[in-house]
């Protein structure tokens, strides 16, 4: 089992100090957090032990789980690969770019594993469908969420629309050619609701958006590709797939045909794959401990989270210019 700790312990921390105690892949050694008299409060009523030193922690570890504020991403993850430790990291990975190559140049430098938390790459309704959507030419994303004060640190775009962004390019075999976006702010000081859009070289077009200040909650992607529609609900975990096919010469009485205008005929028929239920913060942890035992590739590593931040700082930058 590998030795585990955790940087933070806020809401989302304890939730990755639960999962980490309940893995069988690893030991949970402990966390820090910097507010001594929270963490206090957490050790004794949920018996994780505390470490006021954070260095002694780290030492203390094989893998660390940084679970702080973003704005301490890029000093705890250094502080993490200089020890050797290998590192997880909640996203965002950085607040910039040039922090998170940071991060990348030191874990290649000292041969460590890094994963990103992008935990919807980790869900069971588009790990069900991810090998299916091939080469999409137009993808909608609808994430909207009621209003939280928690996340509100950060726009929008980091708080939410980044894990559209994560599993749009995970799928979009082609490098960004152009980002457009509008945003507005309506509680916060950064923009609570947002749309993107994005092209690639190859043709694709992704729209996006995302809003922290709705009445109901959505969390929705559309692939559209050649013969096939493919839908994923990333909230209620169900998936939709239509897909075409030339039509038999003696179509069945409940065969589905379009027609177009060409005489061309379709078959439309439903290809929906089975959803297998899992705990997706549980699986990004556990598949991590996989990369580490087995010296592979993150599903998520440094490079996937710093593309999805590079896209997301080009869409807050085209708020700016408006």
């Amino acid at each position: 089992m590998l030795k585990a700790g955790v940087l933070g312990a806020g809401h989302l921390g304890k939730i990755h100090l639960k999962l980490l105690k309940q893995s069988k892949r690893y030991n949970l050694v402990g966390f820090y957090d910097a507010n001594p008299e929270h963490a206090a409060q957490i050790e004794a009523d949920l018996g994780y032990k505390y470490f006021s030193d954070i260095d002694e922690l780290i030492a203390a570890c094989d893998m660390i789980d940084v679970v702080t504020p973003t704005s301490y991403h890029h000093e705890s993850g250094v502080k993490v690969l200089e020890a050797g430790k290998h590192l997880f990291i909640e996203k965002p990975i950085t607040v910039t770019v040039e922090e998170a190559n940071e991060l990348i140049s030191l874990s290649q430098k000292r041969n460590l594993k890094g994963q990103v938390g992008q935990v919807e790459r980790f869900n069971p309704a588009f790990r069900s469908v991810s090998d299916r959507i091939e080469s999409p030419m137009f993808i909608e994303t609808h994430r909207l969420a009621q209003f939280n004060p928690r996340g509100t640190d950060v726009s929008v775009v980091l708080d939410l629309m980044i894990h559209d962004i994560d599993a749009i390019l995970s799928v979009v075999n082609s490098p960004v050619k152009n980002v457009s976006a509008s945003g507005v702010s309506v509680i916060s000081e950064t923009p609570d609701i947002a749309n993107a859009r994005i092209e690639f070289e190859n043709g694709c077009v992704a729209n996006l958006t995302a809003s922290r200040i709705s009445l109901k909650q959505m969390r929705k992607a559309r692939f559209f590709q050649k013969d096939a529609y493919i839908s994923v609900d990333f909230l209620t975990k169900k998936v939709e797939v239509v897909r075409m096919k030339d039509a038999p010469e003696t179509p069945g009485d409940f065969d589905m045909i379009l027609q177009n205008a060409e005489g061309i005929k379709k078959q439309i028929y439903f290809d929906n794959p089975d959803v297998a239920d899992n705990n997706a913060i549980l699986d990004e942890l556990e598949t991590f401990a996989d990369a580490i035992e087995n010296d592979t590739r993150p599903i998520v590593n440094l490079e996937d989270g710093t593309a999805a931040l590079d896209v997301a700082l080009k869409i807050i930058k085209e708020f700016k210019s408006l």
